[in-house]
């Protein structure tokens, strides 16, 4: 791998995850009111978001934690949760350069999440890895901090205050499955059938009794397969579409 221009592309990778690294600091705020709900001290909750980079996968282990459940539900519960990184992770390793180390492979697709993923996939390829590097740099540390913080937040803020903040994360939550669900109807279906589903699973005699977080493994994996099967992706659409830009472009 060539070193010219790494120290630019570096700076670009950290000028472009600034602000994403900002608003990971007001999310992981409001994550770490989580946190303290479940017991965790500071220094706790930043190891935990230092090493799960996923604000609902680091929602649902707090939330498990909080819960009591047992390991192989919390392992399980964040790796359902999390899986959508394994796509992101493959899509974006087809951008690299074929001699890029397995290390770099390994790092980036360690810290990989939606937005950080967002910036690397525009880019042209070959993707340098220390693109990916200079935003993790930024975003990474903000958003451990941030879920410490907003543990001593929870910690000495009144009580009320400490309602209020928690409610927060779940209107980051609405932001982000609203956008998304307005323009495929296919998505708007499936947050409107997981809503359903998750309420009445909590009602339903027998089925109330399994914890919270089995019952998200299961109806995560049951919603996203019949779906799947039901409306699969049209491939060809997509590769029309790309070929399309491609044309445009040249």
């Amino acid at each position: 791998m060539k070193s010219n221009g790494s120290g630019r592309i570096f700076f670009e990778g950290l000028r472009d995850g600034a602000p994403i690294g900002l608003g990971y600091f007001a999310v992981a705020f409001s994550l770490g009111i989580v946190a303290r709900n479940a017991g965790l001290n500071p220094f706790q909750g930043l190891v935990a978001s230092a090493l799960n980079l996923a604000s609902a996968g680091e929602y649902a282990l707090f939330t498990s934690i909080q819960a009591g459940v047992t390991y192989v539900e919390l392992a399980l519960a964040t790796l359902v949760v999390n899986a959508r990184y394994f796509l992101m992770s493959c899509s974006l390793s087809q951008r690299f350069s074929p001699d890029t180390k397995f290390y770099h492979r390994f790092l980036i697709g360690f810290g990989l999440t939606d937005e950080l993923f967002g910036i690397a996939i525009g880019r042209e390829p070959p993707l340098n890895p220390r693109y990916s590097y200079g935003a993790f740099a930024v975003a990474i540390p903000l958003w451990a901090i941030g879920t410490a913080l907003g543990i001593v937040a929870g910690t000495y803020l009144p009580v009320r205050i400490v309602s209020a903040l928690s409610v927060s994360l779940y209107g980051m939550f609405i932001a982000i499955i609203i956008p998304p669900a307005r323009k495929n109807r296919t998505i708007a279906v499936a947050v409107a059938v997981s809503f359903a589903l998750s309420f009445a699973c909590s009602r339903i005699p027998g089925v109330k009794s399994i914890s919270a977080s089995t019952r998200t493994i299961i109806l995560t994996v049951l919603i996203s397969a019949v779906l799947a099967l039901v409306r699969p992706v049209d491939d060809s659409k997509k590769d029309a579409a790309e070929k399309t830009d491609a044309v445009v472009e040249e």
